[in-house]
């Protein structure tokens, strides 16, 4: 039995089919937790299309013609007896955008097994290879649709739904190349804190398949109930959801009843922990307690400090060792980033103004790297591509990357502060980890022109505190942290414990104690005029509490320091005769205080009363509007997400 497969590796030359059977063959079954890819049978000859000719979509439905005259039908189902929609294909449930963005690392990992020519070989695989699947497991968003469409009843040998027949149209190529300086799986957005990789947050393992209704219609060949290579009927293969019995459950079945689980007793306690409890001292706390546990180092910086990877600047100085690091470089970024063409990624790496941070394993082995282009008469540099092996994720590859970056620019070149890229979604979060930032304080007109503005990323800049150590900063933040602990001491008594009341431990009867004789309350602040005062009741409405919350915010914003209190008419003196209705934060907080708001459009109203002011008074391009703008859209936020939950 003789199937085709694609042989293009040119995404605008392949209809939705040919590049849905590609991202099949590397992408793991959504209905099977065995299958890892689509792959044929042994006893079938797949062969490579015949790219003269144009292939016809209605014969990806026929499965089961061998006619060796005609062109042969494409590989379209898997041994394991689902279709390449169950292979992570399935384009309605994706999304258009999801769809393309795996069958581009679909044909790069097609790319690379054409250069061993391993392309038709469905068993290979390497490190390589395996690191670039990851990318093609199923993001999280897409696991609980599919655990929610998911039907507990239907067998694992029911008929998959195939695509029609119906030629699908061949998507445009795109307007503008879009660079993208961090790949899906390039970093983990959790680098900073878990270090674990994107590829085992979003593993999808479900037994259940995805619902039909997502699904295209079935082909006509398929309704008139035939069935492609190696299918089985439903009297051969249990349901899914059936699980076999456990060992208890036979039992039980058998008559057999378990006996009832041991008990674990608890450890005696000695007398100094008695003592102690009785006091009012916490068990596990004290001089004989166990330390609590120790942060262990990140494998990255074990692996530096010992001296088994380095990080070394590479430029294109035409020496031999700086070009093989360079061409490591490039096969990474390539390997990493399958949005990016490769002769772009070649072109960038290999230019003479552009400059790279690689981490070196092994001699010469590129585990990870940064490639940026530094514009210092203009105070900043551009990150380009910044990628990690998929493999030594899990070390903390990505976040030490990032501050030795920060440390080589800030001694290369010391007045160069402020750092700019392009990122999609799965870069956003990592790079707001390491410092970056969506609201771009650089004026453009330092920046803009020099770097391209991409469709579709979101550009973010990151700038570097001078005082700041980046490649000490534990001992920073451990400072930082006793330095607060200590303030807490001086303003709390609460790291202070004292002892219990004695009077309780051999009473007998009714037992009267007088407040003065409480260790500790006095030192509180406790008098008895507070049990005899009367409380105040404060209204706890939604709406008192989401004004409340809304005024602490905008007060805590950083631009907000120019509402705070009334404007001073002995400092602008004629700032009142040019509004008449003046406000501020302060004065919104005492009609809170006072419940003059009785809705909350009385208090958007004041709030818009202190923006509008403020642009009447000053000028457009002055810093007292930017800060009136950037508040007045983070109040509109908060209106549209109360509303929004409010649906």
């Amino acid at each position: 039995m003789k199937f085709a497969y694609p042989a293009s590796h040119e995404q605008d030359t392949l209809n939705d089919q040919l590049l849905a059977l590609k991202i099949a063959r590397h992408s793991p079954c959504t209905t099977c937790d065995s299958c890892s890819h689509l792959h044929p049978d042994p006893s079938w000859e797949v062969v490579l299309d015949d790219l003269s000719a144009e292939p016809s979509l209605v014969e990806l439905d026929q499965y089961g013609s061998d006619d060796e005259d005609g062109h042969p039908n494409y590989l379209k189902v898997c041994v394991c007896g689902h279709d390449m929609y169950d292979h992570g294909a399935n384009q309605p449930q994706l999304g258009r955008d999801e769809f393309l963005r795996r069958g581009r690392v679909a044909i790069r990992l097609d790319e690379l097994l054409q250069d061993m020519n391993k392309l038709l070989d469905f068993g290979y695989v390497d490190e390589d290879i395996l690191s670039l699947r990851n990318q093609l497991k199923l993001p999280l968003s897409l696991m609980s649709v599919a655990n929610i469409s998911s039907s507990p009843e239907q067998p694992l040998s029911s008929p998959p739904s195939s695509a029609s027949s119906v030629l699908s149209d061949i998507s445009a190529p795109p307007s503008k190349r879009r660079r993208v300086s961090f790949s899906s799986s390039s970093l983990s957005a959790s680098d900073d804190e878990e270090d674990q990789p994107l590829a085992s947050r979003v593993g999808l393992k479900t037994g259940a398949r995805s619902d039909k209704s997502t699904r295209a219609p079935a082909s006509k060949s398929q309704r008139s109930g035939k069935k492609g290579p190696g299918m089985k009927t439903k009297g051969q293969t249990a349901p899914v959801s059936l699980p076999p019995p456990s060992a208890q459950e036979q039992e039980e079945s058998n008559g057999v009843v378990p006996p009832p689980p041991q008990i674990k007793l608890e450890d005696k306690m000695d007398e100094e922990k008695l003592t102690r409890l009785a006091t009012g001292v916490t068990v596990d706390s004290g001089p004989g307690a166990p330390a609590p546990p120790v942060k262990q180092e990140k494998a990255a910086v074990t692996e530096l400090r010992r001296g088994i990877i380095q990080i070394v600047p590479v430029e294109n100085d035409k020496e031999p060792r700086s070009l093989v690091l360079l061409t490591n470089l490039k096969t990474l970024f390539q390997k990493q980033l399958p949005k990016m063409p490769r002769e772009y990624i070649a072109r960038l790496v290999y230019d003479e103004n552009s400059k790279c941070l690689a981490i070196v394993k092994r001699g010469l082995k590129v585990v990870g790297g940064i490639c940026y282009r530094p514009f210092p008469h203009r105070g900043f540099a551009e990150i380009v591509f910044f990628a990690t092996a998929s493999v030594d994720q899990v070390k903390g590859y990505g976040a030490m990357l990032m501050d030795h970056y920060k440390a080589h620019i800030r001694k290369t070149y010391p007045e160069m502060m402020h750092f700019l890229t392009y990122a999609d979604n799965y870069a956003v979060g990592y790079f707001e980890k390491q410092g970056f930032t969506k609201e771009i304080t650089l004026e453009r007109s330092r920046w803009a022109g020099y770097i391209k503005d991409y469709e579709g990323g979101t550009i973010m800049q990151c700038t570097m505190l001078r005082k700041v150590d980046y490649l000490n900063k534990p001992a920073l933040i451990a400072t930082q942290q006793e330095a607060v602990m200590q303030k807490i001491r001086e303003m709390s008594r609460a790291h202070i414990v004292y002892p219990g009341l004695p009077q309780f431990q051999n009473a007998s009867g009714d037992v009267t104690v007088d407040y003065k004789d409480v260790p500790g309350l006095r030192e509180s602040g406790w008098t008895p005029t507070m049990a005899t005062n009367p409380i105040r009741i404060i209204s706890r409405s939604s709406d008192l509490y989401w004004m409340q919350k809304t005024l602490k915010d905008m007060k805590d914003h950083s631009a907000s320091w120019a509402f705070l209190v009334p404007v001073n008419k002995d400092e602008v003196l004629d700032y009142y005769e040019h509004i008449k209705e003046p406000m501020d934060f302060q004065t919104m907080g005492e009609k809170l205080e006072a419940n003059k708001y009785q809705t909350i459009k009385q208090f958007l109203d004041d709030a818009q009363l202190v923006f509008d002011n403020c642009r009447r008074y000053n000028l457009e391009a002055s810093n007292y509007v930017k800060n009136a703008n950037k508040l007045d859209k983070f109040l509109k936020d908060r209106v549209a997400e109360r509303a929004k939950q409010e649906q």
